[in-house]
C-alpha cells in the first residue's frame, strides 16, 4: 500500500532544494540529491520507514550546517542567481525561507 498522503518534512524540503540548487556546481550534491530522492520514493512505496529516511535527512543536513544554514544558503543561491526569491507557500520551509529572503533583499 502506498503512502500517498505523506508530505516531506520542512527539513527534507530544505535539503532537497539545497541539493537541487548546488548539484549544478558540486557533483557530490548531485549524487546526494539522487540518493535522497530515491529514498523518498522508497518511503512512499513503504519500503523504507519514515524514521530511517528522516535520520538520513538529518545527518545530511548536519553535514551542511543544519536546517537554518541550509535554508539561508539555498535562498542566497537563488537570489544571487536570479535577483529574487519566488517560492511561496504556507508550510514551515516556505515561511522560513521568506524571512531569510526578506532579510537578504533588504541589505
Amino acid at each position: 500500500m502506498k503512502k500517498d498522503n505523506i508530505k516531506p518534512s520542512p527539513e527534507a524540503k530544505a535539503l532537497s532544494l539545497y541539493l537541487m540548487a548546488y548539484k549544478t556546481i558540486d557533483p557530490m550534491c548531485k549524487e546526494k540529491s539522487k540518493r535522497i530522492n530515491k529514498r523518498w520514493d522508497l518511503v512512499k512505496a513503504n519500503e523504507v520507514s519514515l524514521g530511517d529516511y528522516m535520520n538520513e535527512v538529518n545527518e545530511m543536513l548536519a553535514s551542511y550546517g543544519g536546517y537554518s544554514e541550509v535554508v539561508e544558503k539555498t535562498v542566497r543561491f537563488y537570489i544571487d542567481k536570479t535577483g529574487e526569491w519566488k517560492l511561496e507557500g504556507n508550510d514551515k520551509y516556505c515561511q522560513d525561507a521568506k524571512l531569510v529572503a526578506d532579510r537578504i533583499l533588504k541589505k
